[in-house]
Protein backbone atom coordinates (compact mmCIF):
# COMPACT_ATOMS: atom_id res chain seq x y z
CA UNK A 1 0.00 0.00 0.00
CA UNK A 2 1.37 3.60 -1.07
CA UNK A 3 0.24 7.08 -0.02
CA UNK A 4 0.95 10.66 -1.40
CA UNK A 5 3.43 12.43 0.95
CA UNK A 6 6.00 14.79 1.42
CA UNK A 7 9.77 13.19 1.78
CA UNK A 8 12.15 14.73 4.36
CA UNK A 9 15.69 14.16 4.43
CA UNK A 10 15.78 12.87 7.57
CA UNK A 11 13.96 9.37 5.87
CA UNK A 12 10.63 10.03 7.42
CA UNK A 13 7.66 11.36 4.73
CA UNK A 14 4.74 13.49 6.02
CA UNK A 15 1.32 13.54 5.02
CA UNK A 16 1.41 17.22 5.91
CA UNK A 17 3.77 19.86 5.07
CA UNK A 18 3.17 22.87 7.59
CA UNK A 19 5.09 25.73 8.38
CA UNK A 20 5.29 25.59 12.30
CA UNK A 21 5.44 28.66 14.11
CA UNK A 22 6.79 27.45 18.04
CA UNK A 23 7.16 29.69 21.14
CA UNK A 24 9.37 28.45 23.63
CA UNK A 25 7.23 29.04 26.28
CA UNK A 26 3.90 30.41 27.40
CA UNK A 27 4.76 33.62 27.05
CA UNK A 28 5.39 33.42 23.22
CA UNK A 29 2.53 31.29 22.69
CA UNK A 30 0.58 34.54 21.80
CA UNK A 31 2.79 36.34 19.60
CA UNK A 32 3.17 32.48 17.91
CA UNK A 33 -0.81 32.37 17.50
CA UNK A 34 -0.85 35.82 15.85
CA UNK A 35 1.77 34.89 13.67
CA UNK A 36 0.28 31.68 12.21
CA UNK A 37 -2.59 33.84 11.49
CA UNK A 38 -0.87 36.13 9.66
CA UNK A 39 0.67 32.95 6.84
CA UNK A 40 -1.10 30.49 4.85
CA UNK A 41 0.59 27.14 5.54
CA UNK A 42 1.19 28.03 9.32
CA UNK A 43 0.12 26.84 12.20
CA UNK A 44 1.03 27.01 15.93
CA UNK A 45 0.42 25.41 18.94
CA UNK A 46 0.27 27.14 22.40
CA UNK A 47 2.52 26.21 24.90
CA UNK A 48 1.93 26.25 28.18
CA UNK A 49 5.06 26.07 29.95
CA UNK A 50 8.66 26.08 29.55
CA UNK A 51 9.87 28.39 32.24
CA UNK A 52 9.90 28.36 36.50
CA UNK A 53 10.31 24.90 36.60
CA UNK A 54 12.10 21.97 37.71
CA UNK A 55 14.93 20.06 35.69
CA UNK A 56 12.53 17.01 34.79
CA UNK A 57 9.61 18.80 33.96
CA UNK A 58 12.36 21.09 31.28
CA UNK A 59 13.65 18.18 30.00
CA UNK A 60 10.48 16.45 28.80
CA UNK A 61 9.39 20.45 27.87
CA UNK A 62 12.51 20.43 25.76
CA UNK A 63 12.07 16.68 24.15
CA UNK A 64 8.29 17.88 23.13
CA UNK A 65 9.10 21.21 21.62
CA UNK A 66 12.28 19.72 19.88
CA UNK A 67 10.08 16.56 18.64
CA UNK A 68 7.28 18.90 17.53
CA UNK A 69 10.18 20.91 14.91
CA UNK A 70 11.26 17.38 13.89
CA UNK A 71 7.80 15.34 13.27
CA UNK A 72 7.82 14.51 10.02
CA UNK A 73 4.29 16.81 9.04
CA UNK A 74 6.92 19.95 9.75
CA UNK A 75 8.58 21.42 7.29
CA UNK A 76 10.24 24.31 8.87
CA UNK A 77 9.99 26.23 11.87
CA UNK A 78 9.91 29.91 13.21
CA UNK A 79 10.51 30.00 17.07
CA UNK A 80 9.19 32.75 19.01
CA UNK A 81 10.79 33.28 22.37
CA UNK A 82 10.55 35.96 24.91
CA UNK A 83 13.98 36.14 26.60
CA UNK A 84 13.91 35.37 29.66
CA UNK A 85 13.08 31.46 29.72
CA UNK A 86 14.70 28.43 30.96
CA UNK A 87 15.98 27.66 27.64
CA UNK A 88 15.97 30.84 25.54
CA UNK A 89 14.82 30.90 21.68
CA UNK A 90 18.44 30.49 19.79
CA UNK A 91 19.13 27.67 22.19
CA UNK A 92 16.54 25.34 21.31
CA UNK A 93 16.88 26.61 17.57
CA UNK A 94 20.63 25.12 17.67
CA UNK A 95 19.32 22.05 19.41
CA UNK A 96 16.71 21.45 16.77
CA UNK A 97 19.25 22.39 13.92
CA UNK A 98 21.45 19.66 15.14
CA UNK A 99 18.82 16.80 14.59
CA UNK A 100 17.46 17.97 11.61
CA UNK A 101 18.06 19.58 7.88
CA UNK A 102 15.17 21.44 8.21
CA UNK A 103 14.92 25.35 7.60
CA UNK A 104 14.88 26.63 11.34
CA UNK A 105 14.48 30.30 12.10
CA UNK A 106 14.05 32.38 15.87
CA UNK A 107 13.05 35.59 17.46
CA UNK A 108 13.00 36.52 21.17
CA UNK A 109 10.21 39.45 22.11
CA UNK A 110 12.21 40.96 24.46
CA UNK A 111 15.39 41.39 21.56
CA UNK A 112 13.22 42.58 18.99
CA UNK A 113 11.82 45.36 21.01
CA UNK A 114 7.85 44.01 22.09
CA UNK A 115 5.33 41.78 19.74
CA UNK A 116 4.73 43.90 17.14
CA UNK A 117 8.51 44.35 15.84
CA UNK A 118 8.42 40.40 16.74
CA UNK A 119 5.39 39.70 14.53
CA UNK A 120 6.44 41.85 11.77
CA UNK A 121 9.91 39.84 11.32
CA UNK A 122 8.26 36.55 12.05
CA UNK A 123 5.84 37.19 9.50
CA UNK A 124 8.19 37.53 7.04
CA UNK A 125 10.28 34.35 7.70
CA UNK A 126 7.38 32.23 8.03
CA UNK A 127 5.71 33.79 4.47
CA UNK A 128 9.34 32.87 2.90
CA UNK A 129 9.47 29.61 4.31
CA UNK A 130 5.75 28.73 3.39
CA UNK A 131 6.48 29.89 -0.78
CA UNK A 132 8.85 27.00 -0.03
CA UNK A 133 7.02 24.77 1.20
CA UNK A 134 4.33 25.13 -1.48
CA UNK A 135 6.65 24.25 -4.04
CA UNK A 136 7.70 20.60 -2.69
CA UNK A 137 5.43 18.20 -4.53
CA UNK A 138 4.10 14.75 -3.18
CA UNK A 139 5.56 11.83 -4.34
CA UNK A 140 4.59 8.12 -3.95
CA UNK A 141 5.84 6.65 -0.46
CA UNK A 142 5.29 3.09 0.98
CA UNK A 143 2.72 2.48 4.06
CA UNK A 144 5.77 1.50 5.91
CA UNK A 145 6.36 5.30 6.43
CA UNK A 146 3.51 5.52 8.70
CA UNK A 147 4.00 6.04 12.31
CA UNK A 148 0.61 6.10 13.70
CA UNK A 149 -0.69 7.08 17.31
CA UNK A 150 -3.44 5.44 19.08
CA UNK A 151 -5.96 7.03 21.78
CA UNK A 152 -8.74 6.80 23.32
CA UNK A 153 -10.86 9.30 25.55
CA UNK A 154 -14.33 9.71 27.03
CA UNK A 155 -14.72 5.90 26.64
CA UNK A 156 -17.83 4.30 27.25
CA UNK A 157 -18.90 0.52 27.10
CA UNK A 158 -19.02 0.39 23.36
CA UNK A 159 -15.34 1.52 23.68
CA UNK A 160 -14.07 -2.00 24.55
CA UNK A 161 -16.21 -4.00 23.10
CA UNK A 162 -16.49 -2.05 19.39
CA UNK A 163 -14.40 0.71 18.61
CA UNK A 164 -11.36 -0.27 20.40
CA UNK A 165 -11.09 -3.98 19.09
CA UNK A 166 -11.72 -2.50 15.78
CA UNK A 167 -8.74 -0.08 16.13
CA UNK A 168 -6.97 -2.93 17.19
CA UNK A 169 -7.81 -4.68 13.92
CA UNK A 170 -6.30 -1.70 11.88
CA UNK A 171 -3.56 -1.58 13.85
CA UNK A 172 -2.13 -5.33 13.10
CA UNK A 173 -3.49 -4.59 8.99
CA UNK A 174 -1.47 -1.74 9.38
CA UNK A 175 1.96 -3.86 10.85
CA UNK A 176 1.40 -6.63 8.36
CA UNK A 177 1.64 -3.65 5.73
CA UNK A 178 4.75 -2.44 7.33
CA UNK A 179 3.59 0.30 9.16
CA UNK A 180 4.00 0.71 12.58
CA UNK A 181 1.47 1.67 15.39
CA UNK A 182 2.49 3.79 18.65
CA UNK A 183 -0.67 3.09 21.90
CA UNK A 184 -0.26 5.12 25.54
CA UNK A 185 -1.47 6.05 28.42
CA UNK A 186 0.39 3.60 31.03
CA UNK A 187 -2.07 4.25 33.69
CA UNK A 188 -5.18 2.46 31.67
CA UNK A 189 -2.95 -0.55 31.28
CA UNK A 190 -3.33 -1.11 35.19
CA UNK A 191 -5.68 -3.87 35.98
CA UNK A 192 -5.05 -5.25 32.35
CA UNK A 193 -1.39 -4.80 32.51
CA UNK A 194 -0.52 -8.78 31.99
CA UNK A 195 -2.65 -9.14 29.03
CA UNK A 196 -0.62 -6.51 27.09
CA UNK A 197 2.43 -7.49 28.32
CA UNK A 198 1.71 -11.30 26.76
CA UNK A 199 2.70 -9.38 23.21
CA UNK A 200 5.87 -8.34 24.21
CA UNK A 201 8.42 -9.67 22.01
CA UNK A 202 11.54 -10.30 24.58
CA UNK A 203 11.20 -11.12 28.54
CA UNK A 204 12.98 -7.46 29.11
CA UNK A 205 9.77 -5.79 26.95
CA UNK A 206 7.44 -7.97 29.33
CA UNK A 207 8.92 -7.06 32.47
CA UNK A 208 9.46 -3.74 31.65
CA UNK A 209 5.63 -3.24 30.91
CA UNK A 210 4.68 -4.94 34.06
CA UNK A 211 7.56 -2.70 36.04
CA UNK A 212 5.97 0.33 34.50
CA UNK A 213 2.56 -0.06 35.85
CA UNK A 214 3.51 -0.99 39.27
CA UNK A 215 6.14 1.79 39.56
CA UNK A 216 2.95 4.05 38.66
CA UNK A 217 0.72 3.00 41.40
CA UNK A 218 3.97 3.34 43.84
CA UNK A 219 4.86 7.03 42.88
CA UNK A 220 1.06 7.86 43.72
CA UNK A 221 1.28 5.77 46.85
CA UNK A 222 3.85 7.96 47.76
CA UNK A 223 2.13 10.90 47.06
CA UNK A 224 -0.99 10.14 49.58
CA UNK A 225 -2.89 9.03 45.91
CA UNK A 226 -5.05 6.32 44.51
CA UNK A 227 -5.36 5.91 41.15
CA UNK A 228 -8.40 3.78 41.43
CA UNK A 229 -9.73 6.63 42.78
CA UNK A 230 -9.65 8.98 39.75
CA UNK A 231 -10.34 5.78 37.36
CA UNK A 232 -12.51 5.52 35.51
CA UNK A 233 -13.94 8.97 35.46
CA UNK A 234 -17.04 10.39 36.14
CA UNK A 235 -17.81 10.35 32.54
CA UNK A 236 -16.68 6.43 32.06
CA UNK A 237 -18.83 5.46 34.46
CA UNK A 238 -21.72 7.18 33.19
CA UNK A 239 -21.13 5.60 30.04
CA UNK A 240 -20.94 1.88 31.50
CA UNK A 241 -17.59 1.59 32.77
CA UNK A 242 -17.33 0.03 36.19
CA UNK A 243 -13.82 -0.13 37.38
CA UNK A 244 -10.29 0.54 36.23
CA UNK A 245 -9.55 -3.38 35.45
CA UNK A 246 -12.85 -3.26 32.86
CA UNK A 247 -11.54 0.30 31.50
CA UNK A 248 -8.08 -1.45 31.27
CA UNK A 249 -9.09 -4.29 29.48
CA UNK A 250 -11.09 -2.38 26.86
CA UNK A 251 -8.13 0.15 26.60
CA UNK A 252 -5.42 -1.94 25.54
CA UNK A 253 -7.78 -3.50 22.70
CA UNK A 254 -6.85 -0.75 20.37
CA UNK A 255 -3.39 -1.73 20.31
CA UNK A 256 -3.95 -4.96 18.39
CA UNK A 257 -2.80 -8.48 18.86
CA UNK A 258 0.96 -8.39 16.66
CA UNK A 259 4.02 -8.53 19.34
CA UNK A 260 5.74 -5.31 20.98
CA UNK A 261 8.48 -4.35 19.88
CA UNK A 262 9.74 -1.20 21.72
CA UNK A 263 8.82 0.42 24.73
CA UNK A 264 9.28 4.41 25.08
CA UNK A 265 9.18 7.19 27.43
CA UNK A 266 7.26 9.95 27.01
CA UNK A 267 7.67 11.56 23.30
CA UNK A 268 10.73 9.41 22.85
CA UNK A 269 11.50 8.37 19.40
CA UNK A 270 10.95 5.00 18.00
CA UNK A 271 14.05 3.15 16.94
CA UNK A 272 12.26 0.22 15.66
CA UNK A 273 9.00 -0.78 13.49
CA UNK A 274 5.97 -2.66 14.14
CA UNK A 275 3.57 -2.59 17.36
CA UNK A 276 5.09 0.13 19.84
CA UNK A 277 3.78 1.45 23.52
CA UNK A 278 4.92 4.45 25.23
CA UNK A 279 4.55 5.43 29.08
CA UNK A 280 2.91 8.42 29.63
CA UNK A 281 -0.17 9.61 31.97
CA UNK A 282 -3.77 8.91 31.52
CA UNK A 283 -5.00 12.25 30.12
CA UNK A 284 -5.98 11.51 26.48
CA UNK A 285 -4.54 15.26 25.11
CA UNK A 286 -1.06 15.50 27.39
CA UNK A 287 -0.83 11.69 25.42
CA UNK A 288 -1.24 12.69 22.28
CA UNK A 289 1.29 15.05 23.00
CA UNK A 290 3.89 12.83 23.44
CA UNK A 291 3.11 10.81 20.37
CA UNK A 292 3.20 13.68 18.10
CA UNK A 293 6.50 14.26 19.91
CA UNK A 294 7.67 11.17 19.03
CA UNK A 295 7.07 11.08 15.57
CA UNK A 296 3.42 10.12 14.92
CA UNK A 297 2.32 11.75 11.08
CA UNK A 298 -1.37 10.29 11.72
CA UNK A 299 -3.52 9.90 14.87
CA UNK A 300 -6.60 7.60 15.56
CA UNK A 301 -8.68 8.69 18.38
CA UNK A 302 -11.62 6.45 19.69
CA UNK A 303 -14.51 7.45 22.00
CA UNK A 304 -17.64 6.65 23.39
CA UNK A 305 -18.69 9.56 25.03
CA UNK A 306 -17.41 12.34 22.43
CA UNK A 307 -14.58 14.37 22.26
CA UNK A 308 -13.67 17.63 19.38
CA UNK A 309 -10.12 17.19 20.28
CA UNK A 310 -7.50 17.89 18.13
CA UNK A 311 -3.69 18.62 17.17
CA UNK A 312 -2.12 21.50 14.88
CA UNK A 313 0.70 19.38 13.44
CA UNK A 314 -0.93 16.35 12.72
CA UNK A 315 -4.60 15.24 12.17
CA UNK A 316 -6.58 13.12 14.53
CA UNK A 317 -9.02 10.91 12.89
CA UNK A 318 -12.30 10.48 15.46
CA UNK A 319 -14.05 7.48 15.95
CA UNK A 320 -16.62 6.04 17.45
CA UNK A 321 -19.40 3.07 17.76
CA UNK A 322 -21.78 4.58 19.82
CA UNK A 323 -25.15 5.95 17.13
CA UNK A 324 -26.37 8.15 19.96
CA UNK A 325 -23.06 9.79 20.20
CA UNK A 326 -22.27 9.65 16.42
CA UNK A 327 -25.68 11.67 15.63
CA UNK A 328 -25.48 14.21 18.29
CA UNK A 329 -21.72 14.72 18.15
CA UNK A 330 -21.22 14.52 14.37
CA UNK A 331 -20.02 17.80 13.38
CA UNK A 332 -16.83 16.19 15.46
CA UNK A 333 -16.42 12.40 15.11
CA UNK A 334 -15.45 11.33 11.89
CA UNK A 335 -16.33 7.68 11.79
CA UNK A 336 -19.59 6.30 13.06
CA UNK A 337 -18.59 2.17 13.67
CA UNK A 338 -22.14 1.54 15.71
CA UNK A 339 -23.18 -1.25 13.08
CA UNK A 340 -20.37 -3.40 15.63
CA UNK A 341 -23.08 -2.68 18.10
CA UNK A 342 -25.92 -3.23 15.67
CA UNK A 343 -24.58 -6.36 13.98
CA UNK A 344 -24.29 -4.98 11.17
CA UNK A 345 -20.28 -4.63 11.02
CA UNK A 346 -17.96 -7.58 12.17
CA UNK A 347 -14.68 -6.44 13.51
CA UNK A 348 -12.21 -7.32 10.65
CA UNK A 349 -15.12 -5.20 8.31
CA UNK A 350 -14.56 -2.34 10.71
CA UNK A 351 -10.93 -2.43 10.30
CA UNK A 352 -11.28 -2.75 6.64
CA UNK A 353 -12.90 0.59 6.71
CA UNK A 354 -10.95 1.86 9.34
CA UNK A 355 -7.87 1.29 6.53
CA UNK A 356 -9.61 2.95 3.95
CA UNK A 357 -10.35 6.25 5.89
CA UNK A 358 -6.41 6.47 7.67
CA UNK A 359 -5.11 6.14 3.88
CA UNK A 360 -7.40 9.00 2.93
CA UNK A 361 -6.07 11.12 5.27
CA UNK A 362 -2.55 9.97 4.39
CA UNK A 363 -3.67 11.29 1.03
CA UNK A 364 -4.78 14.45 2.38
CA UNK A 365 -8.32 14.64 3.23
CA UNK A 366 -8.87 16.73 6.76
CA UNK A 367 -10.21 15.15 9.30
CA UNK A 368 -13.06 17.33 11.27
CA UNK A 369 -10.57 18.92 14.06
CA UNK A 370 -8.09 19.99 11.14
CA UNK A 371 -11.01 21.05 8.97
CA UNK A 372 -12.02 23.37 12.30
CA UNK A 373 -8.70 24.16 12.89
CA UNK A 374 -8.17 22.68 16.79
CA UNK A 375 -5.21 22.87 18.45
CA UNK A 376 -4.64 20.56 21.89
CA UNK A 377 -1.76 20.75 23.51
CA UNK A 378 -0.76 19.49 27.53
CA UNK A 379 2.83 18.82 28.70
CA UNK A 380 2.12 16.44 30.94
CA UNK A 381 4.60 17.16 34.47
CA UNK A 382 7.05 14.17 35.36
CA UNK A 383 8.35 15.36 38.23
CA UNK A 384 8.45 12.98 41.07
CA UNK A 385 8.41 12.63 44.57
CA UNK A 386 11.79 11.09 46.31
Amino acid sequence: MNFYGYKRAEGRAGIRNHVLILPTCACGSETARIVASQVRGAVNIIFNTGCSDVQANTDLSQKILTGFACNPNVFGVVIIGLGCETVPHAKLRDKIKSMTTKPVISFGIQEEGGTLKTIEKAVRAARDLAAEAALQQKELCDISELLMGIECGGSDATSGIASNPAVGNLSDKLIDLGASTLMSESIEWIGGEHVLAKRAATPELHNRIIKICADYEAHLKAAGQDCRAGQPTPGNKFGGLSTIDEKSLGCIKKGGTRPIVEVLNQAERPTKRGAIVMDTAGYDISSVTSMVAAGCNAIIFTTGRGTPTGNAIVPVLKVTANAQTFSWMEDNIDVDLSGIIAGDLTISNAGDLLLKKIHDVCNGRLTKAEAYGFSDIAVDHVCRFV
